[in-house]
């Protein structure tokens, strides 16, 4: 099998309302209903990136640990958008702060270059919104 790009990815929300909240009106996706209850956006750009990041990885990037804490559902999966620069990072993930979500880790710049602050979803998907310098210079 050869796989030619992600179809499509979502996730599978318990309260529509509150996913809405994050996904349509916190990171500005626009979402049309095109059945009862299923919103969808069919023109997102595709992913840059698929990767299997392992928890303890995840945890370290966000905590500074390599054990995920007890106290927070530990994601089955993680999601990145990226902005049009690093320094619009750290705005994006107030504007998400201020609309009443959870930031596990503010915008910080990591060993690897890339700078990124992290958001767990209400359907415990591990976001970032980041800026990935070779991804925008793969893009030009």
């Amino acid at each position: 099998m050869q796989i030619a790009f992600v179809a499509g990815f979502g996730p599978i929300v318990r309260d529509v309302d509150e996913s809405r909240r994050f996904w349509g009106d916190g990171l500005g996706i626009e979402l049309e209903e095109s059945a009862p209850q299923y919103f969808t956006n069919d023109s997102l750009d595709g992913v840059r990136a698929f990767a299997l990041w392992p928890l303890a990885h995840a945890a370290e990037s966000c905590f500074g640990t390599d054990a995920w804490p007890d106290e927070i559902p530990a994601p089955a999966a993680w999601l990145e958008f990226d902005v049009d620069s690093p320094g619009a990072v750290a705005p994006a993930a107030d504007e998400m702060v201020a609309a009443g979500h959870r930031l596990l880790k503010e915008a910080t710049l990591e060993p690897w270059g890339q700078t990124v602050a992290r958001l767990l979803s209400p359907e415990g998907i591990l976001v970032g919104i980041a800026y990935t310098p070779w991804l925008h210079e793969a893009a030009k």
